[in-house]
């Protein structure tokens, strides 16, 4: 066994199986419809995909154990809750709120989310696998974005054009989209969704959310203390289960005028094409690639902490992981060491005990992925100088993967190319800036990016040659409600969070208008 640190199971007790139901008009229902089906208890459901009993079972990626039962939604299903949104719209049932009134709600949102903090933490370690103290860090990092939406609420504008001549008066307005469809992934199911419903909700949309089969649940407590917070019936519904159906319907379905997706880049070329043919709006934020380019000058420890950090936060199934360095070469071999080092020391194991810093794979197939891509790598020549293979926890079951750095990694390898998605480094090596640029940009992504240099003229130049919608400089991952994200190339379509976040959810509407006297007549008097 490799010298890693591995911290066993805690032997915690794990609370009895959550059971998840959709959100339709305000009301929590399972997937069957018809009399007296709205509140029942659900029978006991089959296996992890049993189309005939209506159900998914979760099974907790660390644990093995079932932690949440959701209904299986269907085309009704989807179908009631966009009529539902669709039907809370066009009412003017929260549109036609006063920002200072949508505000109100998004505030008491976010006080709920604190108060229940714990509990939702709770389900999403267990859902996802990821440590609970970063379960922790992330719901109640959220409601900071629910408060800086209800802010936005409050300052909507548009702008005026008081300089057309002394007749004329114009005014750009800003409305709501409308009918907006979110669909979030597993891996940061809650955050995904608080970058993009809170805005949604700021603009004066409704939605219609499905999160990922495999994380559900702190979705539908989420849609708890939206009901708690006041929010109307029908403005956010919540349907449960798979792509297909449910997340073609959403994407498809013309009563729909927006679709945001968070994903893989093949799914968010689905969704595209599905919502194309209704002409309807579409952001997506999808994968990456993201290098960090370390220069000799740089704070060399710092920056090896921020490489450990980038490429294990989340056990590496982030889009913004840092999967790729590319080094200066007269610090390669000292720089690759470093880390090495501050890798074995990084805390792999129960993401139930506090001490954990990285948890489980998502599944056994992804795993499998990511194993995959090490294999290749090494029949293409490269060197695995750590880890490399599933990671053994004591007492818990086997979806663990080693902190692994790949060297000698040319830049045609697959590994070097795509999204790996799991605790996997690679590294390059460069000589200069326009070299380090050339492998930055030679990539069909091109979500974020991070130098490392006490030289500013380095940085500004690089962070100018770039190809992403972020670049970090001397410091990696590093987010704040008011600063947009984004990506370009195959990372996505539009933005989230910041002012520009809540543009996404409006449309732009001139109002041209004349004041006294009318224009000279286009027809001629006779």
């Amino acid at each position: 066994m490799l010298d890693l640190t591995v911290i066993p199971a805690s032997g915690a007790t794990l609370p009895e199986v959550r059971i998840n139901r959709h959100l339709i008009d305000g009301v929590f229902t399972p997937s069957r419809t018809g009399p007296g089906t709205s509140a029942v208890t659900p029978e006991v459901p089959g296996q992890a995909r049993d189309g005939d009993s209506g159900w998914i079972e979760r099974l907790s990626p660390s644990h093995g154990t079932v932690v949440s039962r959701a209904p299986i939604g269907t085309i009704q299903i989807a179908e009631l809750a966009i009529a539902a949104a669709r039907s809370a719209f066009d009412d003017g049932r929260w549109s036609a709120l006063s920002g200072k009134a949508r505000a109100t709600v998004l505030l008491k949102v976010a006080d709920l989310i604190e108060a229940n903090a714990d509990r939702m933490a709770l389900i999403e370690t267990l859902e996802s696998g990821k440590p609970i103290t970063q379960s922790r860090g992330e719901i109640t990092g959220a409601a900071d974005l629910w408060r800086y939406a209800a802010a936005l609420a409050r300052t909507l504008h548009g702008d005026s054009h008081n300089s057309l001549g002394p007749d004329m008066l114009a005014v750009v307005l800003k409305e709501p989209i409308g009918v907006v469809s979110i669909i979030t992934p597993w891996n940061f199911p809650f955050w995904i969704l608080s970058q993009k419903l809170p805005f949604a909700l700021a603009a004066g949309c409704t939605c219609v959310v499905k999160p990922s089969e495999l994380t559900p649940s702190t979705t539908v407590i989420l849609g708890e203390l939206l009901i708690e917070a006041g929010l109307p019936a029908g403005v956010v519904n919540i349907v449960l289960g798979y792509g297909q159906p449910v997340g073609a319907t959403l994407a498809q379905d013309p009563r729909v005028d927006m679709v945001t997706f968070t994903g893989s880049t093949a799914v968010g070329r689905g969704i595209a094409a599905a919502a194309s043919g209704t002409l309807k709006k579409v952001a997506l934020e999808l994968g990456g690639k993201n290098p960090q380019v370390i220069f000799p000058d740089a704070d060399l420890g710092a920056a090896a902490d921020a490489v450990v950090f980038g490429v294990y936060f989340n056990t590496g199934q982030c889009c913004n992981s840092g999967s790729r360095i590319i080094v200066h070469e007269d610090i390669a071999k000292p720089f690759t060491a470093r880390v090495v080092e501050l890798s074995r020391r990084v805390a792999f194991g129960d993401p139930l005990d506090p001490a954990t810093q990285v948890g489980a794979i998502v599944s056994r197939d992804h795993g499998a992925k990511i194993d995959a891509y090490v294999t290749a790598a090494r029949k293409a020549g490269a060197t695995v100088a750590l880890g490399g293979a599933a990671l053994q926890v004591p007492g818990l079951g086997p979806q663990f993967y080693q902190p692994t750095i790949v060297t000698n990694v040319t830049p045609d390898m697959a590994i070097a190319r795509e999204e790996v998605f799991g605790p996997v480094l690679t590294v390059l090596t460069f000589r200069t800036l326009d070299e380090a640029l050339h492998l930055v940009n030679d990539a069909d992504y091109g979500l974020s990016a991070g130098v490392w240099s006490e030289n500013i003229h380095t940085c500004l130049t690089f962070a100018r040659g770039a190809q992403a919608g972020t670049v970090w400089t001397n410091t990696w991952m590093d987010g704040f409600p008011e600063v947009t994200f984004g990506g370009v190339k195959q990372s996505g379509l539009g933005r989230e969070i910041g002012r520009q976040g809540l543009d996404e959810f409006m449309e732009i509407k001139s109002l041209v208008m004349r004041i006294g006297r009318t224009r000279a007549p286009w027809v001629r008097p006779r």
